[in-house]
């Protein structure tokens, strides 16, 4: 038996959890027609085979037809959810996980205008600002029959084999009704009391704990403290926690601190990178103190270590790890084998909510398997033939290509022609509340240590620096360089410097700064970040309709707190379409998609952020070299084969670009090329 605090069994009611670690609710928007299917239970079970002790699945189950699935949630008012709910918790159970899943009505954060078009209903007229939809207030026959329909959903989870359930009590239904701040009912249940706030979640509970008895797990996940004027203070979270348990109907209570209705109160509860790890665990102890329950938490706690501490200290019960374990799903196992130096980190990039925000599917920025189970390997596979393998270029990608073929047992050699590894995530890192990104390229330099791969740094790789190799496999992925030019134009830019230049430091920001922004992505805000910290006068132009898109709503968060409060302005639908010099001062020409109007702009400097431009000299100097001459057989790719092309007779390599080498796109675009060509080399 092992003494880490971490690998200790639980007991909870009649269920023995195996050790101290789960994943908390999250949505990965995997279901299909709002079911749980294949993709669903891989991601699961994979976490589930290397050791998580409970996986609370879903991120809100929604147990009503007027909560439409606005993060493709699992759709619980189904019957038909009991045959797929069955085989993911079978599956899981195998391995020994215990599985449940949290059940909500969304309330007012959704819309109207999915689903069957229903109208939302909430205890409040307002409306939600992150979903936008004006809710109906409810009436009491809708809360007759939600009541009703948490019951149903509940029954259907137990009939699928799930071990318990959790009702989500934070910025949906249930605590739009206890909450002061979103509750304008009157009656019952109204706003003038906690007792009346209360009463639909207990309500809610009664019927649930009457449909599935007392040998089923029921618990809450809620939000004991809103960090709001006017919300639900500490005190009174504690109260409503030991109310939950006085009913003697709640087995659990997970506790969240804060508010998810805009995208800066999200963010607080949910933090990213560069905000403090693990903010609320302190709170959440306080709560498991003076309420006695079992209690459960999770909000950015990346690392194993403040994990333990946790458990150790006596502040939880069950330890989440989620964005964890979406970075690294065999986090239990690697503990178990004194492998902690093993895990892969999560850098709190949260590209993996951000993508679920904007109606995409959860994807890890630097696991490229995550989600992809039933395709790409977490475990790569030897290969049956030991072969050379030259990779020239030491960012992201080249680095995944490296430690990918490494794992298969492959010969591997890396040419890169900076001092250090990293290419534009070393460039990111510059910026201190960023630098966690640098994890991604400390991760895999020591995946490719451990396997013997020989680096070659401060060497710019010429054709005959690679064929002097005597490869099999040339990969090239030497990224790119900022594109320059302006849009449609053909010509660079004159007169205008790039984001990297700014953020790096080799160009220092002027008195008043433009910076165009045709991108939409980090570098830009990251440029702007670092003028008005310099305290130049910054205006940000994009001719889009809304400014740095590809950022997303959590990610943008820290960018507007730090930029707020200086003298920076946005900019939208704008183009520019000239920069001349007069004098010391640059004119530029500023145009619209929209109609023909123009206008000029004088300003000390112009930034341009419009991604980068191949690097791929290398690449074609090779092409006539290879057997494939750069060719890719995208069945193959995408099917799981190895690549086979023979297009050049007297070819010596097989020849493949990755990353920005091909385009620019970004980190997980760059590693998921890697990773599914060389797994299979």
């Amino acid at each position: 038996m092992s003494n880490d605090p971490l690998l200790q069994p639980y007991r909870l009611k009649h269920l023995t959890l195996r050790n101290r670690i789960m994943t908390t609710a999250h949505e990965p928007a995997y279901p299909e027609d709002g079911m749980p299917k294949d993709r669903y239970r891989a991601y699961h079970e994979e976490r589930a085979k290397a050791g998580v002790a409970l996986a609370m699945t879903a991120g809100s189950a929604a147990v009503s037809r007027d909560s439409p699935p606005v993060f493709n949630n699992v759709l619980a008012w189904k019957d038909e959810v009991v045959p797929w709910i069955r085989r993911m918790t079978d599956a899981c159970h195998e391995h020994g996980c215990a599985m449940m899943i949290q059940l909500t009505h969304l309330g007012r954060r959704t819309g109207w205008n999915k689903g069957d078009w229903l109208p939302s209903v909430s205890s409040s007229r307002h409306r939600e600002p992150a979903h936008r939809a004006f809710p109906k207030l409810a009436e009491d026959w809708d809360i007759d029959r939600i009541i009703t329909d948490f019951a149903d959903a509940a029954e259907r989870m137990k009939a699928g084999g799930m071990d318990g359930i959790e009702l989500q009590a934070y910025g949906h239904l249930i605590d739009q009704f206890w909450s002061p701040l979103t509750n304008d009912l009157t009656g019952p249940y109204g706003a003038d009391t906690l007792e009346n706030r209360l009463r639909f979640p207990l309500d809610v509970l009664a019927a649930v704990r009457k449909r599935v008895g007392d040998d089923f797990i029921v618990g809450f996940r809620y939000t004991a403290d809103e960090a709001a004027k006017g919300g639900i203070t500490p005190e009174e979270g504690v109260e409503i926690g030991k109310r939950l348990a006085a009913t003697g109907q709640v087995d659990f209570l997970n506790v969240i601190r804060g508010r998810i209705h805009t995208d800066p109160a999200m963010t607080d509860v949910i933090p990213v990178q560069g905000m403090k790890s693990a903010p609320h665990l302190d709170f959440a102890g306080a709560i498991r103190a003076a309420t006695g329950m079992p209690t459960f938490h999770a909000s950015r706690i990346p690392d194993v270590a403040t994990a333990r501490h946790a458990i150790s200290a006596g502040l939880l019960d069950m330890v989440g790890m989620t964005r964890a374990h979406m970075a690294d799903p065999h986090i239990v196992r690697k503990i178990v084998e004194g492998r902690e130096d093993d895990i892969r980190p999560c850098v709190g990039a949260t590209y993996c909510l951000d993508r679920i925000y904007q109606a995409g599917e959860a994807l890890c920025l630097h696991n490229a398997a995550t989600g992809r189970e039933l395709t790409m390997p977490h475990v790569i596979a030897p290969a049956d033939a030991r072969r050379k393998v030259v990779v020239v270029g030491a960012g992201p990608g080249g680095l995944e290509a490296a430690r990918v073929a490494a794992e298969r047992g492959h010969d591997v050699t890396v040419f890169e022609a900076a001092a250090d590894p990293g290419g534009q995530i070393r460039l990111t890192a510059q910026s201190p509340r960023r630098r966690e990104m640098i994890g991604i390229i400390d991760w895999r330099m020591a995946q490719c240590a451990a396997r013997d791969v020989a680096f070659h740094f401060n060497h710019w790789a010429e054709a005959a620096d690679v064929t002097a190799r005597n490869p099999d496999v040339v990969i090239v992925a030497t990224g790119g360089l900022p594109n320059m030019q302006l849009f449609e134009t053909g010509q660079d830019a004159e007169h205008v410097v790039s984001s990297w230049d700014i953020i790096s430091g080799d160009v220092k920001p002027a008195e008043t700064v433009l910076i165009y922004d045709e991108s939409g992505d980090h570098p830009g805000l990251q440029a702007a970040e670092v003028a008005a910290k310099a305290g130049s006068r910054v205006e940000v132009m994009t001719p889009d309709r809304t400014f740095a898109p590809d950022i997303m709503g959590m990610n943008l968060v820290p960018y507007m707190r730090s930029l707020q409060d200086k003298d920076v302005t946005f900019t939208v639908t704008r183009r520019l379409l000239g920069v001349r010099r007069e004098g010391n001062k640059l004119v530029a020409t500023i145009g619209t998609d929209y109609s023909d109007h123009t206008y000029e702009q004088s300003v000390d400097q112009v930034v341009l952020n419009y991604g980068t431009l191949p690097l791929d000299d290398l690449y074609h100097a090779l092409r006539p070299l290879s057997v494939n001459a750069g060719e890719v057989d995208y069945d193959a790719l995408t099917q799981g084969r190895s690549q086979d092309v023979r297009r050049n007779p007297d070819g010596r390599f097989q020849l493949f670009r990755i990353g920005d080498a091909v385009s620019a796109r970004n980190t997980h675009a760059a590693i998921y090329d890697a990773l599914r060509l060389v797994k299979d080399l």
